[in-house]
């Protein structure tokens, strides 16, 4: 055996005192294992104790006289503090993680001084990620005909992807991964009675996807993906089950539960099997989907829970037997009840979605269900971006309860290649969730993109990152404020002050917040509900719905329900002064505020490049994006606003105002699309289709013939629609 160098030993040393310094009870638990870890390169000459033990923390603290923890609930965890030492009592391990993980995050940052006597519970009990899950071309999810979808199928067969991301989902306190399918089943499970449906291998296809593909997640199966194939990986169905239980238990050692979510009727990857297809009456397809639940429970004892959809693929007009909540029930209800026959105790759940479904009917097709039952609503629609407090599923409440809770639904489809951050919109939204005694918790994340790793920045291709930890920021906003709130915005600044070394942070923060609030603030303006109908990163939406937003689009739309925004037309057509309603001008006015804001920040900071693969300098690119796109919605909305006036005046100073906003929105444009376009690749997203912000110019220019050849006294008020829902009973 060599010799050690001194220097070696003295690390050896320095390393092995370190790690005395923290005693972990119990020992041998992953998850206070993983806080140990982040707490060690942090530790300096304080101790600290771990502890879940409820009968070793009240010895511990009667020996130490420390006050017992507050509170006992699920995740809980309390921090007490004697000069150098720290006790983290948590109520069980993933608590005593958090107040580990809350400390490493003191110390890391040089503020021990928030290291004082605290009890804490969580905010919301669920906190998880919604990840659209595509594995295989024979069994895709809703976002397979996209770029990210596509180029992260060999990531997620990958057990250092699941570390990295459970890892990442821990220190943001997020507890719940839920993954998203159309049918999972054939690449997760083998079902002895249907066994040709289990698949081996993991296939990708080196054909090419369009826009073209539907919205609703049928015909995915085009026959051209089948002629050019390669095999991502050589697995068979047996080594997959072994693949995904492993991928959970990473999960559970980092407190995580996974859920899997099918919407439905699918049946790719088991289609003309043992004759399954995918008619609504075929009973053999019943009896696989049963089948196939109940092996998903038994061949995974660390799932959580299954979550379904009476949706896209289902007949909303059949009755009897084979009516949507029925079909359900015989899929799926009798599958968990079969699962469970051997764990009649085993803690686990269905997550009905309030998707296209009421309570009255799922309540009574589910009533002999043998686990819990929750539901799901969608919070925002597609826009968590929007405004703080959305009204779109508070007519639901009334039928909820401590029985039936609701899971929220907040989608992130308004940013899939920028950095967020603004605290006080994140906390603001969380307060902002009522009635949370019938809520379970949310999962938060995109229809239209995949948060996988990110392939869409040119300059960080050679080593792609998580999209979570790319935009780090907003994560750990939203995770550690949902549970808890009353974290300060210090917190988070002295976070980023640290990832950046310090760098103009002062400076840095207050640009990057006003540049946060620009696409909340047009989504107000220019709503559209579902992800489909509006894309704020490219004022686009589905080319089947509108495609490019024109000019004339900005004077018909209708503001976001709840949002007390004026449209154009209620604006100068009916007296929405007297509603108290707020004027489309002053939301081009705070546009223009907040980029200004943002850009005026960005000028006492040292130079920076969108080429750079640098994160600061790539995040300073970021706030320069949302500002000159901010700048270009306000141009836009002033020069509809003009040429509305134009339009019921008929005064030709209107139209002429309108082209000269016009004109300062191209150049806005030309601006954005040169940064975007240096950073990001064009992109076919799975439900607002292709999307290249240099080609849009052209789109652009349209806007310019739109006002010269606009007629008066054609725009037709219509009454401006203040009611929009997600959820019928």
């Amino acid at each position: 055996m060599k010799s050690l160098t001194p220097l070696f030993l003295f690390f050896l040393i320095s390393y092995g005192n370190r790690a005395q310094t923290i005693t972990v009870l119990p020992d041998n638990n992953p998850r206070l294992q993983f806080a140990k870890r982040e707490l060690l390169p942090h530790i300096g000459n304080f101790k600290v104790v771990l502890v879940a033990d409820k009968r070793q923390i009240a010895a511990i603290c009667t020996e130490n006289k420390l006050t017992p923890p507050q509170f006992s609930e699920k995740e809980a965890y309390a921090i007490r503090r004697k000069n150098k030492k720290i006790w983290v009592l948590g109520a069980d391990e993933t608590g005593a993680m958090y107040g580990g993980l809350a400390v490493a995050d003191a110390l890391s940052l040089k503020h021990p001084e928030w290291l004082v006597d605290k009890d804490k519970k969580p905010f919301l009990i669920e906190r998880g990620i919604k990840f659209n899950l595509s594995v295989d071309l024979r069994t895709p999810s809703y976002n397979e005909p996209g770029d990210a979808a596509q180029a992260n199928i060999p990531d997620v067969w990958k057990e250092e992807f699941w570390a990295e991301y459970f890892d990442e989902m821990a220190r943001n306190r997020m507890n719940v991964m839920s993954l998203w399918s159309l049918n999972l089943f054939p690449s997760m499970v083998f079902v002895p009675e249907f066994p040709e449906t289990g698949l081996n291998d993991v296939w990708r296809t080196k054909n090419k996807y369009d826009d073209s593909y539907s919205s609703l997640g049928v015909k995915f199966d085009r026959p051209h993906l089948y002629e050019n194939v390669e095999i991502v990986k050589k697995i068979t169905i047996q080594e997959k089950m072994a693949f995904w239980r492993k991928v959970m238990q990473m999960a559970d050692d980092r407190g995580i539960s996974v859920y899997v979510f099918h919407w439905n009727l699918f049946t790719y990857g088991a289609d003309g099997k043992h004759g399954i297809t995918n008619s609504q009456t075929n009973d053999t397809t019943i009896a696989y989907f049963r089948a196939a639940t109940r092996e998903m429970l038994k061949q995974y004892p660390l799932l959580k829970g299954i979550g379904i959809t009476a949706g896209e693929g289902m007949d909303n007009k059949k009755t009897g037997e084979y009516e949507n909540e029925r079909w359900l029930w015989r899929a799926y209800g009798e599958g968990i009840n079969d699962g469970l026959k051997d764990t009649p105790n085993r803690d686990f759940r269905l997550i009905h979605r309030f998707h296209w479904a009421s309570m009255s009917k799922i309540r009574d097709n589910f009533k002999d269900l043998n686990c819990r039952l929750d539901v799901s609503l969608k919070y925002a629609i597609a826009h968590m971006y929007s405004i703080p407090n959305p009204p779109f599923v508070k007519d639901a409440f009334p039928v909820l309860s401590e029985k039936y809770k609701t899971w929220l639904t907040i989608r992130n489809d308004d940013i899939y290649s920028m950095r967020w951050a603004n605290v006080d919109y994140a906390r603001q939204f969380m307060v902002s969730i009522p009635h949370r005694e019938v809520v379970a918790g949310y999962y938060m994340g995109p229809d239209g993109y995949t948060w996988g790793r990110d392939y869409l920045n040119k300059n960080t291709l050679n080593s792609p990152p998580l999209v979570i930890k790319k935009q780090w920021v907003s994560n750990r906003i939203w995770g550690l404020l949902s549970y808890d709130p009353s974290i300060q915005n210090s917190v988070f600044e002295a976070m980023i002050e640290n990832r950046f070394a310090g760098k103009q942070t002062a400076t840095l923060m207050p640009a990057w917040e006003a540049a946060s609030m620009i696409f909340p603030y047009i989504t107000r303006f220019v709503w559209g509900d579902i992800d489909l109908k509006w894309f704020p990163e490219a004022n686009f939406s589905d080319k089947k719905y509108r495609g490019f937003y024109t000019v004339a689009e900005y004077i018909n739309r209708q503001p976001m329900p709840g949002s007390n925004i004026s449209g154009i037309t209620e604006w100068l057509h009916a007296d929405a002064k007297g509603k108290g309603l707020i004027s489309p001008l002053s939301i081009a006015d705070t546009l223009n505020l907040l980029a200004n804001r943002a850009l005026d920040g960005l000028k006492k900071m040292p130079a920076y490049s969108a080429l750079s693969a640098n994160e600061l300098q790539q995040t300073q690119s970021d706030i320069e994006a949302f500002a000159t796109i901010g700048l270009y919605y306000a141009a836009k909305i002033q020069a509809a606003f003009a040429l509305a006036q134009f339009d019921k005046t008929n005064d030709a100073k209107h139209r002429q105002n309108s082209l000269d906003w016009l004109k300062k929105a191209e150049a806005h444009w030309d601006n954005y699309a040169a940064i975007y376009s240096q950073k990001n690749r064009p992109a076919l997203y799975n439900r607002v289709g292709y999307v290249d912000v240099n080609a849009l110019k052209k789109e652009v220019k349209k806007d310019v013939e739109i006002v010269e050849k606009w007629q008066p006294f054609t725009i037709k008020y219509k009454p401006q629609n203040t009611t929009e829902k997600v959820f019928r009973d």
